[in-house]
């Protein structure tokens, strides 16, 4: 673990937040060298955090010795510059394994993800996500999103929770966002984090931001980091010109094409940390590979954008 609580390292970052792909070789199996060099460049390129083994990072698609090697992995590459949170999930028992292997494996956090697949109630995602909390000495984010959305009473007891720093967003209603934001700062007293966590969070993050949401996800940040760092650095410094620019020209057209294959929010990233000279193999199923001319067209898009950014400078 890093030595800086991990709530103060995430509330003003410097640069995105950095969620990389899981490297797998032509077997199938991991990959960790590739994986730490994919890691180590992210944090070289201006990565404030990494958030390891998560929903980009196929966390589903990982066995438990996988995910703790990737984990430490990860840490490793790290190496103390930015702090590694672990995802950790599934039902109740298997998440708490899950955080204590992220533990032993140094990560200085979790993002707790949903349950796996039952649509449970708000006393029964209490329960859950303090005993995961309770597991570890390691801070927690909560995320919301499919099966594990929350009330604002009940993201204010989460607030209470001891060990539980912060909540991500992945529902994208904001009107509850804002409801939630409003009644946590009214009744608990402190900082809590929140993270705009929707799949290419830079196309809602000017909405987010609009609630007080700052913090938010960058898988980009994986295969095109000078593009993702520009755009949080606009925003940071209340470009608007450079944001509308690259949201026009980059952002919303990758959207566009993200949107044409189930999955892709993880397979078309891989395909682009691929296109960018690392190979981090495919993804594992039940996931698939973009076609071949959703690829073409990927990489027309990070030439686009690419151009954009000469066109800044």
């Amino acid at each position: 673990m890093t030595p800086a609580p991990l709530a103060a390292r995430l509330r003003d970052p410097r640069g995105p937040l950095f969620f990389p792909v899981t490297a797998y070789g032509p077997d199938g199996s991991l990959d960790l060298d590739v994986y730490r060099e994919h890691v180590r460049r992210g944090v070289e390129a201006g990565a404030a955090a990494v958030f390891a083994c998560c929903g980009t990072g196929e966390f589903h698609a990982l066995l438990p010795e996988e995910f703790e090697a990737c984990v430490g992995a990860a840490v490793a590459a790290a190496d103390g510059r930015v702090p590694v949170v672990a995802g950790a999930g599934y039902g109740t028992a298997l998440a708490v394994r899950y955080a204590r292997l992220a533990e032993a494996a140094g990560a200085d956090g979790l993002l707790a993800m949903p349950p796996y697949l039952v649509a449970a109630g708000q006393e029964g995602l209490l329960r859950h996500y303090r005993e995961v909390a309770a597991a570890t000495g390691l801070p927690v984010i909560v995320y919301q999103r499919d099966n594990a959305v929350f009330t604002p009473p009940a993201v204010v007891a989460l607030a209470r929770t001891e060990g539980v720093i912060g909540f991500k967003d992945g529902l994208g209603d904001l009107d509850l966002m804002q409801r939630i934001v409003s009644a946590v700062r009214t009744e608990v007293p402190g900082d809590f984090l929140y993270f705009n966590g929707l799949p290419t969070a830079e196309q809602t993050q000017l909405a987010y931001r609009a609630i007080g949401i700052d913090l938010y996800s960058s898988a980009v940040f994986c295969f095109v980091p000078e593009i993702a760092l520009a755009f949080h650095t606009a925003l940071r410094d209340g470009d608007r010109a450079t944001a509308d620019r690259l949201l026009d020209g980059f952002y919303r057209p990758f959207v566009e094409l993200r949107a044409q294959g189930r999955g892709y929010a993880v397979s078309l990233v891989k395909a682009g940390v691929r296109m960018r000279g690392l190979d981090v193999g495919e993804v594992r199923p039940p996931l698939h590979e973009p076609t071949e001319d959703h690829v073409k067209q990927l990489a027309q898009l990070i030439e686009r954008g690419y151009a954009l950014l000469e066109e800044d400078a």
